[in-house]
């Protein structure tokens, strides 16, 4: 995970989702997940959230091919006041999503710092800085135990097939920037740009 900043809501977005919203919750101001499903204003903004965070995942830092999905970083039924509410939502891979539920453990991908996340090289999974203090590194392993980065096999898996990929020159560095930030982050932080061949043994 990187940091990322809260982009400006688009202009449709109070009529769209705010507002039709806002009339469920006067009629049901505690709605149940199932009453929420049949109300998911939020579906309505999702293009325009993958268009906001250039399609890239919240919490895995990757691009989705798809439109992904609208993650309610505070859970609706536990904060249904902020369900339609554009500052609310992370724009997640589904499976992350799914993962994630209703859970508090997670960091907020808008109040990390930079270098909180870091990648082991070639195993291509995600540990908490060694540099940081105690508190911080529980916070940051309970995130990682709790979105599964490590261990679902799918997420570590596609981590490691975009740095052969670079290692093999199918891709440039530049297309990790754009779409997978946080390997491209942590290659350069690394110094290993040029030594990823020899890591992965290519």
């Amino acid at each position: 995970m990187i940091p990322v900043s809260l982009k400006s809501e688009y202009p449709e977005f109070d009529a769209q989702v705010r507002q039709p919203g806002k009339t469920f919750l006067e009629a049901t101001p505690s709605p149940t997940s199932a009453q929420f499903k049949r109300k998911n204003y939020w579906t309505r903004s999702l293009a325009e959230l993958h268009a906001a965070y250039s399609g890239i995942c919240a919490y895995t830092s990757m691009y989705l091919p798809d439109r992904g999905s609208v993650d309610h970083y505070w859970p609706k039924t536990a904060y249904p006041e902020l369900a339609y509410e554009w500052s609310n939502f992370r724009l997640a891979n589904g499976r992350i999503n799914s993962t994630k539920g209703n859970s508090l453990d997670v960091l907020d991908p808008f109040d990390i710092g930079d270098d909180w996340f870091c990648l082991d090289i070639p195993s291509c999974l995600i540990r908490a800085n060694a540099e940081l203090g105690r508190a911080v590194t529980l916070r940051i392993n309970r995130t990682i135990n709790s979105l599964r980065l490590n261990s679902d096999d799918t997420h570590v898996q596609e981590r490691c097939n975009i740095l052969i990929a670079l290692a093999k020159g199918d891709v440039m560095y530049q297309f990790l920037e754009q779409r997978y930030p946080f390997l491209a982050r942590e290659i350069d932080r690394q110094g290993l740009r040029d030594q990823l061949a020899a890591i992965f043994k290519l």
